[in-house]
């Protein structure tokens, strides 16, 4: 960002969720319990397409209204990160190398987009698997999460990032994209998921992160045959829903160092929460605090 977003000067602090289908969304808790925790008073609401009836084009309407209410910033979540990015009046550096908005702050006036999913993410890998290799790079999945996962891994010094999907044309679209941000380092599309992680000469990989939708409990399974995994690998799932998916035990019971989706889940949202009330979150309580409600779900 050019300029630094003054965080919010009222007695009460207005956030919410904009996307579609959200009604599940674990953001209003781990906002509001931390707030409490901190003695902010903050509240935060979910705005879905669903049941307010909005569609991309009302965004900047949308925003407007947001904005006549009092509101201090929203997150963004699909399937309108992309669309609200023409609608900023500044963006962070992330956001406008990715194309993608998750965070927005309403300050004056003017919309400031920022992307959080990949530093979130960068946070959370760095806590859990930063002192394993991470030189090359296996990624199942090109859609909105493998670009801010993507992102993340190259801007974390990986060498090799290769990319699979079933829908060939997204995965060689990523791998064109984050090639020119990172042009030092090899990118490519993989025809399948064992091209991606065997490497090249059938070297292999160091890891593996999972950006698809398969492992969450509408689309159970796993993405690609455990069996191309070896020990010495580490395995990521962007999933936390549920947080051990099929292909998280699996890695498991090979030896596999693993990571699941919360930590990534929560620091998106520890940093968001950052922003918008101009105070450091305490990570490990909510980290904590995502924990134990997982674990009464």
């Amino acid at each position: 960002m050019t300029t630094p977003a003054a965080p919010p000067s009222r007695p009460s602090i207005l956030c919410g969720l904009i996307g579609s289908g959200i009604g599940g969304s674990r953001s209003p808790a781990m906002h509001e319990t931390e707030a409490k925790a901190l003695g902010l008073p903050l509240v935060y609401r979910l705005l879905d397409s669903e049941v307010m009836g909005f569609a991309a084009k009302d965004l900047g309407p949308l925003f407007h209204t947001l904005a006549a209410l009092g509101f201090d910033g929203t997150n963004v979540t699909h399937p309108f990160k992309q669309a609200v990015v023409p609608l900023m009046d500044e963006l962070s550096e992330a956001a406008a190398r990715l194309g993608a908005v998750n965070t927005v702050l309403l300050r004056d006036g003017r919309l400031i987009g920022d992307n959080t999913d990949w530093s979130g993410y960068r946070a959370s890998f760095l806590a859990s698997l930063g002192v394993l290799p991470r030189g090359k790079v296996a990624m199942i999945g090109a859609g909105g999460a493998a670009s801010a996962v993507g992102y993340a891994h190259l801007d974390l010094g990986a060498r090799r990032l290769a990319i699979f999907d079933p829908a060939t044309d997204r995965a060689q679209a990523l791998a064109q994209r984050l090639g020119a941000l990172f042009p030092d380092a090899e990118v490519s599309a993989a025809t399948s998921p064992a091209e991606a992680i065997s490497g090249v000469g059938g070297a292999g990989v160091d890891g593996v992160v999972q950006c698809s939708p398969i492992g969450m409990e509408k689309h159970p399974g796993t993405p690609f045959d455990p069996a191309l995994l070896t020990r010495d690998m580490w395995v990521s799932d962007v999933i936390y829903f549920p947080l051990e998916t099929e292909l998280l035990k699996a890695a498991k019971a090979i030896g596999c160092a693993t990571l699941n989706g919360g930590g990534m889940a929560v620091m998106q949202a520890a940093h968001a929460f950052a922003r918008f009330t101009g105070r450091e979150p305490d990570v490990e309580r909510m980290l904590g605090d995502f924990a134990a409600a997982s674990e009464v779900i």
